[in-house]
């Protein structure tokens, strides 16, 4: 809901800025959520790991930032973006360095354990949507949460730096500096935030606001395409760098620059899914999305040779999948009821992360198997994104608005 005598089609004074704040925050933890998979090789060539135990250790923050996006998202639609963000993103500070310290211990054990809880990081996901849809009339949070969702370049952020970092600095000075940026942020977040005007806090206890927008039929609808397509882009920024390795023989620096390229091409499309979602539609552009992906991860399984037609394929895979990620937020904008944005939400956004933490797990399992290298993975993908777009082209029922997009 809109706080009373508030218009919601007027633009408010000082979006940008908050805007601009969230979507940083969001970049910040992002990296930190995914600083575990750009150094998994190291990882694995230290602690001696095999294939299965390599991807659980990328993927274990990726089960906690999805899984934690549900309360983070209903706490938001109570507290409000302006508490919550500076909160979580101090929080994973002390997480990065433990994972540096378990690292340095040479612990797999400890890895698990601290990737676990660093997994927190990747829930302000589920603050930053329904703190910008506040700000934003109705037919403009297809483009604010675009830009705001351009926040997962975090994951670009990581894969680009942090292995040139720990070349630079050194592994703990790495850490150190992640964290430092991490409390840096929350200390601006904390005094540059605000809430909107429109804010309204919504103080339903959590576990009924939950049930009541798991009774929504968008909720499942979104959380199903989204578990798709941003499934797909976290499964591939966290999980490249060992595949660049495994099946290409890149090295470090060498695989984390091309999976920084493959994140780059989906934060440069989601925003562009937004802002096409406000003219044409939602259903068409996350169809459009789908079906891309679908082709393209076909063609991928098939191992093509670099640089092309590999890096071309890969790069419009990314654009095919960020493109998908604008749009689905901008669909629930348009479905969701306005007090129940942050718990829908928090569960699309968990439906997001959990899509992201099993392929890896998957990839792992099934390497070499029937396929070359991870060919049953890609495979799957494929096949997974053709249902999701007809599902998307004919399961979802219109919103008014978009009745009148076409």
């Amino acid at each position: 809901m809109s706080a009373p005598g508030i218009d919601t089609d007027a633009a408010l004074p000082g979006r940008g800025r908050n805007l601009a704040l969230a979507t940083w925050a969001f970049a910040v933890t992002f990296w930190a959520w995914n600083i575990i998979g750009p150094l998994a090789v190291r990882y694995a060539e230290h602690m001696h790991l095999n294939n299965n135990q390599k991807a659980l250790l990328i993927a274990t923050p990726v089960l906690v930032g999805a899984v934690g996006r549900i309360p983070v998202g209903a706490l938001t639609d109570h507290y409000g973006g302006r508490l919550m963000f500076p909160i979580i993103t101090a929080v994973t500070a002390p997480l990065v360095l433990l994972v540096a310290f378990a690292g340095n211990a040479g612990s797999f054990t400890l890895m698990l354990v601290f990737g676990f809880l660093l997994g927190l990081a990747g829930t302000t996901f589920a603050i930053g949507i329904p703190f910008v849809n506040q700000w934003y009339a109705p037919s403009k949070r297809g483009f604010a949460t675009g830009v705001f969702g351009a926040g997962m370049g975090g994951t670009a952020l990581s894969s680009a730096f942090t292995p040139r970092f720990v070349a630079w600095f050194g592994y703990t000075t790495t850490h150190v500096i992640l964290a430092v940026a991490l409390v840096a942020t929350a200390t601006l977040c904390w005094f540059g935030m605000r809430n909107s005007p429109r804010y309204v806090p919504n103080h339903d206890p959590v576990l009924p606001k939950l049930l009541a927008a798991l009774k929504l039929p968008v909720t499942w609808q979104m959380s199903l395409l989204y578990g798709v397509v941003f499934g797909g882009f976290v499964a591939f920024s966290t999980y490249l760098p060992t595949y660049l390795k495994d099946v290409y023989s890149f090295d470090l620096a060498g695989a984390g620059t091309r999976t920084a390229g493959f994140a780059i091409a989906a934060v440069v499309a989601r925003p562009i899914g937004g802002m096409l979602s406000d003219r044409i539609g939602p259903r068409t552009v996350v169809s459009t999305s789908l079906l891309g992906t679908a082709v393209l991860a076909a063609v991928v399984a098939f191992r093509p040779p670099l640089e092309w037609p590999a890096g071309v394929d890969f790069v419009g895979l990314a654009f095919f999948l960020g493109l998908g990620t604008g749009g689905v937020f901008a669909w629930v904008a348009l479905l969701a009821p306005p007090e129940r944005v942050g718990s829908v939400t928090g569960l699309v956004g968990a439906a997001g992360g959990l899509g992201g933490y099993f392929p890896p797990l998957v990839m792992g399992a099934t390497y070499e198997l029937l396929l070359p290298g991870y060919g049953i993975g890609l495979a799957l993908l494929t096949l997974v994104a053709l249902g999701a777009m007809v599902f998307a082209r004919f399961g979802v029922k219109d919103a008014p608005r978009e009745a009148r997009l076409g």
